[in-house]
This record gives structure tokens, C-alpha cells and sequence, in this order.
């Protein structure tokens, strides 16, 4: 038998389907996917299915000192264990085995990770077949042509592994231990995280530190036989031109001057021709750029790259490479498209140039081509709305770097007013080229009227404009990446993921990212201690020793080493600085969530959260300051700049996914509630008859609103209302529950809730999760892939771990996963994230303020 070894599961299902001819039949071994024709058998991984860990007896954080880890052994152990108990059974069959993973530093490992598995169980002859994009004709040729696993450039992902456990793990022990922060709260610390950190950081000091100058501008409105434009004016600035005027006196008297001109004589017209070259072929850094302009962060174009070259779409997406390889033929993959209604046009008008020469870009290199669509074409309604348009991005880039340049005409005019010049510009586009198939880029153009020299044009209108010089922008996500590319800063690999869990940590927040007091709290201190920690030269030298090895210029031992040796320098540094480190920090931590002070004592106010998870707001000299305040149940508080002009109270905003809202100041929230008498509107149909229990509109000291029994606590009936908007109880009643029917007033039009017991029912219906196509985002595709991991419905996403669930899922981020789980109804439907009738609304239980048993937890 012969046995292929995939990297994951969609991979191992398409290459069966490419090599059977569509005759693979599909059974299951312990809960995996086995794909099997003839002689041959296919089994995909869920990415590295071995880790590497410490011994077991260091895993106490304790009892173990942070330092002991740098010389710690390392073992391995299955990370997915049915997965290996089916490759070890499967292995003992073969006669012979093909590893088929990923053709990068990190497939190369896995495969040698599946290598390692199969030679325990036999002796078997082992091949690699490497291929950039799965589709037929390339995986045949890949399989026609094995090669060896290339043991260096798997040596270099294993000294990746190795290195950063040892350093992420022994400095986030040391930092977390020194601030008291363990738990789920630990302080995140890593080779490639912290260096990317203090890129963020810095920019940020940038722009606190920035101070502004004033300058002002001036522009005049110029007209020729009705047509009207708008010239700037500018001076001679020893030599050049300058708009910007510094002094105010100065733009004064222009401005003077240029409002009592009744004219201006054109002194200068010039035209020129410039060529717009296409742009060269994506490499990963580049698409992520695009992707970016689309509105897609870099962790979600790449897993839908990813997707798109599992399907066999597009080429591999992990590549440096910006020039095509001498065996595509442009013409060939041209006319792939010339049969569908999305391209056809397009490619068709590409393939009557005279001739189809790409561009080039400066990078070349022999592992992957750049990103670029392959000859299978997928069907619109194949793919869901977000990955069809990534596609048709790299389908337009290819069209784009075939195609021809574009050409512009330049108009300048320059003309004369009182002693003023003022300057004007316009651009037209004379030849499309690469814009007609690459509507990505910009092609807006600006016209001015015809004019000549000596022309006299009227002055219709002058305007002088103040302005100040803006601190420098942050670095959006692309633009991050393209700087963590250009200072040597982790692999196209691995960046957008680095950012991903920049933003799961808490140390960046907002998009363009921001960084967090924590962020910037953990890079003062590793500035002022270990300035090692956040160095790029550290982490840029350590990629190039990984290289190295790869290259058969180092081994896997003395690169390792080289780092432990690194390491043991840091602890040096940071070893008698552990309390002020930890007093730095923990003070860091109460920055992000400080409110203001506190009525009641002479600390501030801090959000903060109860053993049982929820949040609400506490003092900070708790325990001889008890003062709380409750916060709504739905979704993660964070603290905005906006502050209450009557309690000097920050604002909250309450992150939920899509029912994010704005919380305002805690203490209004609770006094406003105190101040509101309930309305009672019925009998509480659980203990109305027994009990003589009415049902009442409440105003929650957490800012939310329900209908809630009146003998609360002891009894719990509630329903919820939407947060915003005036409640109106109507006269007309509920033939079945006897209530009044509601209408809330909010904009323009009303919201008909009516009975609040039948809307609420209705909602929930609305609202039920049957099934996996029922979550927003989850289609046919998505829902085949989930249950292949063993998520056959909704509930089963309760007990998954997100993180290690995206590793078995191509092309679904622990992000995605995240927000699904955030999409399932509650067991307790006062916990739902939003009101019937779709009003922005916040359930919760009737708590009036916060228990005793919601004391700070320890690592509070």
C-alpha cells in the first residue's frame, strides 16, 4: 500500500480527488478522515500534530524559577493523538509512504514530524513531493518526480520551535510572576511578539510627543468664460515652491492682497506625458497590503488565501517571490478565463495585445511563484462573498501584470494675481492600460478648463485656511507587516499571525492597531531592563541563523544553543530588577482600566472582574473600600477617553462582536436607575396566582432594561427590552398573556414590540441555532469542514478550544471560530446579546449591584 501524507484534511481530500480521478472512497479511522482508492491511501494532519514541551516537572509556574527554563530539556509529544494512532496503524500497512505537506520551512517539519511517526512503526522508503498550487496538472507532475524531505530547512522550523518555547515561556513566567498576573491573565512575552511590540510602541511615543506647528494656506477660485477651478497659492522658498505659509502675518497680507485682485493673467501652462508602469506580482507581503485596502485584516486574508489554494484557486500564498517562473505561460492562463461571465471580457481584450510580457518585481526566489490564480476556475456561487472577492483580487493582479502600462496628461497652470502666484493642476487619462482590469488602484482624474499664456482669468472667490502639522499616522496592518518585513522581523509565515495575537493578549487594540498601557508598560520595561527582549537586531538574527541552518551553514544545535546563551544574558539583566519590574507592570494594568476616583475613598475606580467572570467596577483600595458599581453582562468593558462632566468618570464601551455598544459613565447608568420608579404592567404569569407577583419595567443600575418579576429574588421571571428609546405601554392587550403591548420610540420609526412574552418568544425562534449554516459566516463549505474536525452542530462549539480547533480548519482563524461561539443562544435566556425586535438591548439578570461573593479576584 501506498500512504500520502497531507498537511490537513482539505488538502488530503483534494489531492485524493486529483489522483483517483474522483474514485477515492472516504472512511474514518479513531474520528480522522482516510481517503482510499486502489492500492493507495490519503490522510491529512491538522498542522504540527507533534509539540515540543518541558518535562512535566517544570510545568508548575511555582515552583519552577522562570531561569530554569533556559537549559530545561525539550520533549515531544502528540498534540492530536487520534490523528497519530491513525498514522502509526495506516503506517504499518505501507509498503511505501510520499509526505505531502506544505513546501515551506514549517511544512518541511511537519513532514518530517509524520517521518519520525512513520519509521517507529517501519522501514518503509519515505518521498517528498513539493508543489505550489493543488491542481492537477502540478500535483501528477509533483507525484511523477518525488524528491527527499530536505532535513536542514525542517532542522530550521525545529530551531524556531525550540527557541521561541524556551524564550516565550521563561520571560512570560518571569514577567507574569513579577506582577502577580497568572491565570488566563498572563503577561504574553515572544521573540518575534515583543520586537513587533515596540514597533507599535514607538510609533505611538511618536505621536504623543508630537507638537503641532500652525501654518495657514490660501487658495482662489479662478474662472475662464464660466468654467471655474481652484489655484493654490505658493512662494519661493529658496528654490522651491511652498504652499505653506509659518507666519500669520505673512498670510494675512497675501490673503489681503488676493481678495482685492479682480483678476490673474496666466503666466505658464506646461503638459507632459507620464507612464504608469503595471505593478509587479503579489509576493505575501504585498497581498496582504491589497487585502488590506479591501477592508480584510492580515489573519483573515491569509486564511482565506490559504482556503482559496487548498481548493486548488490560487497558488501557494506563503512566498517571497515577485517574478513569474519561465514555465507559466501567461497566454495559456489567460485564456482559462475567456469562458466566464466575471473575466471573459477582460481576459479576452488582455489576449489581443501585441504581446503579454508580466512585469517583475525585485524579488526572486526558486521556492513558490508569486500569487497568482491557477487554470481552475471556481464558479461564483462556489464561493462564499469574502472569498470570492479576495479571488478576483488575484485574479485582476495577474491581469494587472500582463497588461499594458497606462498613460497620463499633465496639466499645470501658473498665474499671476497682485503680486500672487498662484498654481493649479489637473490630469487626464490618455491610455487605461492595467486600470481597465485593475480597478484596485486609483485612476480619478481632475480637469482643468483650456487655458493659454497670458490668458486673463477672473478671481471669484479667496479663502485662507489655518491648519496644523499632523503627528505621523499609526501603522495600519499591512503597513506593520511591510515594516516588520523591511527591519528582518519574523517570516512571511508568521507576521500576520504575530499580530493576531498581539490583539488576543490585550497588547493592541482598534485597527489601525493601538497599543495598550500594558503594551506600552512591558516595553518600558523590557527598554530599561532587558533591552535584548525588544530588540529586532536579537530576533533578525536569529531568523538569519535559521536560515543558515536551512542552508547546511549551521546546525539545529548551535543555533539553539547560541539562544539559550542569549537568553541567560537577559535573566542577568532582569534578575535584580524583578520587584521594580513587577510594581511597573501591575500599575500598568490598572492604567487600561482606571474610571476616576471614587466617591467613597480617596483611590480610583478600576474595572475590574468577579471569580465567577463577570465585570463590573470596584475600587481600588478594596478590601477596606467596598464602592461598586455593576456593568452590563454582555461582552468585554474597555475604557474610552470620554469622560463625565458630572462624576469625572471615563466612559465604558462594552465589546460584544456585532452588538458592541457604548455603556457612558457607570455612575449616571446607576443613578439614573435608582431615580426610576418600575411600571407595572401585569401578573407574572410564574407566580402572579400563587404569589400575587406582578410583572414591572425595570431600569437596571447597569444601564439595561427588562420586565422583570416585582417579588424579586425569589421570584426570577424577566424578559428583556432594547437599551435605547422611550417605552410607550399601550391601551390594546394580549388576548393570550394579558399584557399590554409596548412600543419603544427610538429615531424615526417606532418599534412594535407588542406582548413582551409572545415578542420575546418569536425572537428566540428567530434567533434558534439548528444548525452549523445557521452562524453568520458558516456556508455549505465551511460546515463540511467543521464537522470533518468533529463539530457536526452548533452546541458542539461549546467545548472547543478555538486556537487549536483553526489549526485543523483551513482557512477558518480561532478569531472566526471565536465570534461563532458568541453566536449561540444562552442556556439562560437573560443572557442573550441582543433585544427582541432586533433593539440594541443588553439581558441580564435582576442584580441590583454587585454581590459580596464579586470581590476582586487574587490577580486582581
Amino acid at each position: 500500500m501506498e500512504l500520502i501524507i497531507t498537511e490537513k484534511n482539505n488538502a488530503a481530500r483534494r489531492i485524493a480527488e486529483i489522483l483517483s480521478g474522483g474514485s477515492a472512497t472516504t472512511t474514518q479511522r479513531n474520528g480522522v478522515n482516510v481517503y482510499e482508492w486502489g492500492l493507495t491511501t490519503c490522510v491529512g494532519l491538522s498542522g504540527h500534530v507533534v509539540g515540543v514541551d518541558f518535562p512535566e516537572e517544570y510545568s508548575d509556574w511555582r515552583d519552577v524559577e522562570p531561569v530554569e527554563l533556559i537549559d530545561a530539556d525539550i520533549v515531544k509529544s502528540p498534540t492530536q493523538e487520534n490523528i497519530v494512532r491513525t498514522l502509526r496503524q495506516l503506517a504499518r500497512k505501507a509498503d511505501e509512504a510520499v509526505i505531502a505537506t506544505d513546501y515551506d520551512r514549517e511544512g518541511e517539519l511537519i513532514g518530517k514530524e509524520a517521518y519520525e511517526l512513520i519509521r517507529e512503526e517501519t522501514d518503509a522508503p519515505v518521498k517528498r513531493v513539493r508543489f505550489s498550487s493543488i491542481t492537477e496538472r502540478e500535483v501528477k507532475s509533483a507525484f511523477d518526480e518525488p524528491d527527499d524531505i530536505d532535513f536542514d530547512l525542517a532542522a530550521a522550523g525545529e530551531a524556531r520551535q525550540i527557541i521561541d518555547l524556551v524564550w516565550g515561556a521563561a520571560l512570560t513566567r518571569f514577567l507574569s510572576l513579577s506582577a502577580r498576573q497568572l491565570g488566563e491573565d498572563f503577561i504574553s512575552v515572544g521573540r518575534v511578539q515583543s520586537p513587533t511590540l515596540k514597533l507599535i510602541v514607538d510609533r505611538e511615543r511618536e505621536i504623543q510627543a508630537f507638537e503641532p506647528d500652525d501654518y495657514w494656506e490660501l487658495f482662489a477660485d479662478l474662472a475662464k468664460d464660466g468654467e471655474s477651478f481652484e489655484a493654490q497659492y505658493f512662494y519661493d522658498d529658496d528654490g522651491s515652491e511652498a504652499e505653506r505659509i509659518w507666519d500669520e502675518g505673512d498670510a494675512d497680507e497675501a490673503h489681503e492682497r488676493l481678495r482685492e485682485a479682480a483678476s490673474a493673467e496666466v503666466t505658464s501652462v506646461r503638459r507632459r506625458t507620464r507612464t504608469d508602469n503595471p505593478p509587479a506580482p503579489f509576493n505575501t507581503t504585498a497581498f496582504i497590503s491589497a487585502a488590506g485596502s479591501l477592508g480584510y485584516s492580515a489573519q483573515r486574508a491569509m486564511s482565506i488565501a490559504e482556503e482559496l489554494y487548498t481548493t486548488g484557486y490560487i497558488t501557494y500564498p506563503r512566498t517571497d517571490n515577485t517574478v513569474y517562473p519561465e514555465d507559466l505561460d501567461p497566454e495559456e492562463l489567460l485564456d482559462e478565463f475567456t469562458m466566464t461571465h466575471e473575466f471573459g471580457d477582460d481576459a479576452e481584450s488582455l489576449l489581443e495585445l501585441d504581446e503579454v510580457e508580466p512585469t517583475e518585481g525585485d524579488d526572486e526566489t526558486t521556492d513558490h511563484p508569486p500569487i497568482h490564480p491557477t487554470g481552475a476556475v471556481p464558479d461564483r456561487d462556489e464561493l462564499g462573498e469574502d472569498e470570492w472577492e479576495v479571488y478576483e483580487l488575484v485574479v485582476r493582479r495577474f491581469f494587472a501584470t500582463v497588461a499594458e502600462a497606462a498613460t497620463w496628461e499633465h496639466l499645470r497652470v501658473v498665474a499671476a494675481a497682485n503680486d500672487c502666484q498662484l498654481k493649479a493642476t489637473g490630469k487626464r487619462l490618455l491610455e487605461a492600460g492595467y486600470h481597465d482590469v485593475y480597478p484596485y488602484s486609483s485612476a480619478s482624474e481632475s480637469f482643468l478648463p483650456p487655458v493659454e499664456e497670458g490668458d486673463a482669468l477672473d478671481v471669484t472667490d479667496v479663502e485662507l485656511e489655518a491648519k496644523q502639522t499632523q503627528p505621523p499616522r499609526r501603522y495600519g496592518q499591512s503597513r506593520l507587516i511591510q515594516k516588520m518585513e523591511e527591519m528582518g522581523i519574523g517570516t512571511k509565515a508568521t507576521r500576520h499571525n504575530v499580530i493576531e495575537k498581539l490583539y488576543d493578549r490585550g497588547y493592541i487594540e482598534s485597527d489601525p492597531p493601538r497599543p495598550t498601557s500594558l503594551a506600552e508598560a512591558v516595553v518600558e520595561a523590557a527598554e530599561e531592563f532587558a533591552d535584548l527582549v525588544v530588540s529586532e537586531d536579537m530576533t533578525a538574527q536569529l531568523e538569519a541563523d535559521m536560515s543558515a541552518i536551512a542552508n547546511g551553514e549551521a546546525t539545529l544545535d548551535d543555533v539553539t544553543e547560541e539562544s539559550r546563551e542569549m537568553l541567560d544574558r537577559v535573566f542577568e539583566e532582569l534578575r535584580d530588577s524583578r520587584e521594580d519590574i513587577g510594581d511597573h507592570l501591575q500599575e500598568s494594568l490598572k492604567a487600561d482600566r482606571r474610571l476616576g476616583p471614587c466617591p467613597e475613598s480617596d483611590h480610583d475606580l478600576l474595572v475590574r472582574q468577579s471569580r465567577q467572570g463577570s465585570y463590573f467596577v470596584g475600587c481600588d483600595g478594596f478590601p477596606e473600600c467596598r464602592y461598586t458599581l455593576p456593568l452590563p453582562s454582555t461582552g468585554e468593558p474597555l475604557v474610552l477617553e470620554d469622560t463625565c462632566e458630572e462624576h469625572g468618570l471615563n466612559h465604558v464601551k462594552m465589546l460584544a462582536g456585532r452588538d458592541t455598544f457604548v455603556h457612558g459613565c457607570p455612575q449616571c447608568k446607576a443613578d439614573e436607575a435608582d431615580d426610576t420608579e418600575d411600571e407595572v404592567i401585569g401578573v407574572c404569569p410564574d407566580c402572579g396566582e400563587e404569589h400575587g407577583g406582578d410583572l414591572a419595567i425595570k431600569k437596571l443600575r447597569s444601564g439595561s432594561r427588562l420586565v422583570g418579576c416585582t417579588r424579586y429574588p425569589d421570584c426570577d421571571y424577566s424578559l428583556p427590552l432594547p437599551r435605547r428609546g422611550d417605552i410607550e405601554i399601550t391601551d390594546e392587550y394580549c388576548d393570550e398573556h394579558h399584557l399590554p403591548e409596548l412600543v419603544v420610540h427610538s429615531g424615526d420609526d417606532p418599534w412594535e414590540l407588542g406582548c413582551p412574552i409572545c415578542n420575546y418568544e418569536e425572537y428566540r425562534a428567530r434567533q434558534a441555532v439548528n444548525d452549523l449554516e445557521d452562524l453568520d459566516g458558516v456556508g455549505p463549505a465551511t460546515a463540511e469542514r467543521l464537522e470533518t474536525a468533529g463539530v457536526s452542530e452548533p452546541a458542539d462549539l461549546r467545548d472547543v478550544d478555538p486556537d487549536r480547533l483553526a489549526t485543523e480548519i483551513q482557512g477558518v482563524s480561532a478569531g472566526q471560530i471565536r465570534d461563532w461561539i458568541s453566536q449561540l443562544p444562552e442556556v439562560d435566556p437573560g443572557d442573550d446579546d441582543e433585544g427582541p425586535d432586533g433593539g440594541p438591548s443588553e439581558d441580564e439578570d435582576l442584580v441590583e449591584s454587585a454581590s459580596p461573593a464579586d470581590e476582586p479576584a487574587e490577580s486582581d
